[in-house]
């Protein structure tokens, strides 16, 4: 493999005129720089990326951080990332935080330690003050899915209140008034955001939640499935579901129907976040559509300095998104005769 040394050997120039071709740096005559890139080509030198990110405190690359890798949620937020990181001709760099606190911490530090200096942060665990910290040395640091006031101009973040209420507001629009509730026993605010949204529009429309009809267990199918079964066991009524999000929704639907409950002529449900799996359930899932794919896809690109109009109220409130309700097949119309 070609080194610098020899690129500079065999155009009879200094190895630092070949650092400064290739970093399109100043004071180098066009013949010369002409001459370096044919014996680069020649030779089939490729630049040290890494060592080139030391010399220049810089390397291009567009760093994220995501909890999970197997999640399809987080893999579309992956996504999103990556797609700007090819259109501007970098390379993703992504690091897993775990819903830890530590693991969060640590996964931000490796990308800086990479000279990352544009990154779209997914954390749920680390105080407000840290991501503050953190934001206050890197200029190009954007949070996704949390708002925090002090750093509210590089917040895109979702309403997950009023997907809460969306869901609600469907629900009884169908007729349903024995409702039940399935959400995540993860300690973090999109659950308990969606449960209270959800909460309080069947209150003020004069519904109310048993204590028996609200159950938590693990975000994925299994705890789909393991809720479901805490709802069966509960030996109370209920005509619809709401729940977290749709891994757990398709998971209490296929328990539902091994339990002998036709979806959605005996119990509706409906979901929230619109992965690609909700499209292909049967019966095919009513959710909430998150749309985090084009939000991960904006993030990159205010990290990046590639987005220049921010008015006064997304300096006050962030970007803010709002879920959008998605019909499917997985919710109908009560029959109060069933």
């Amino acid at each position: 493999m070609s080194t610098i040394k020899d690129v500079a050997r065999e155009a009879g120039v200094s190895i630092a005129t070949v650092s400064r071709v290739v970093n399109n740096g100043p004071k180098v005559g066009e013949k010369t720089k002409a001459r370096v890139l044919s014996i680069m080509a020649e030779l089939g030198y490729r630049p040290n990326e890494n060592a080139r990110a030391l010399v220049t405190q810089k390397s291009k690359t567009l760093g994220v951080v995501i909890p999970d890798l197997s999640d399809p949620f987080f893999a579309s937020l992956a996504n999103g990332v990556d797609k700007v990181a090819r259109q501007n001709n970098m390379q993703l760099l992504l690091s897993t935080g775990l819903i830890t606190e530590e693991s969060e911490r640590q996964a931000i530090r490796l990308l800086l330690e990479r000279r990352c200096e544009s990154i779209v942060v997914h954390s749920k665990k680390l105080s407000d003050e840290e991501i503050i910290e953190f934001a206050n040395k890197v200029p190009g640091l954007v949070l996704i899915d949390r708002f925090i006031q002090k750093i509210a101009d590089r917040c895109i973040w979702l309403d997950n209140e009023e997907g809460g209420k969306i869901a609600a507001r469907h629900l009884m629009s169908l007729g349903h008034q024995q409702l039940a509730c399935i959400s995540s026993k993860y300690q973090i605010d999109d659950p308990a955001l969606r449960f209270k949204g959800f909460k309080n529009e069947l209150t003020e429309s004069g519904l109310s939640l048993l204590n028996q009809h609200i159950v938590e267990d693990e975000p994925n199918l299994q705890g789909g499935e393991m809720a479901t079964q805490k709802l069966l066991a509960s030996d109370t009524k209920f005509d619809a579901i709401f729940v977290y999000n749709d891994a757990m929704a398709i998971g209490a639907i296929s328990t539902l129907e091994d339990n002998g409950f036709r979806v959605p002529l005996d119990v509706s449900v409906i979901g929230f976040d619109d992965v690609l799996l909700s499209r292909y359930s049967r019966p095919k899932l009513t959710t909430l559509h998150y749309p985090i794919e084009e939000m991960a896809e904006f993030a990159a690109q205010l990290a990046l300095g590639n987005i220049k109009d921010v008015t006064a109220q997304q300096i006050s409130s962030g970007y803010k998104y709002i879920p959008r309700l998605v019909k499917r097949e997985s919710t109908s119309l009560h029959s109060f005769s069933k």
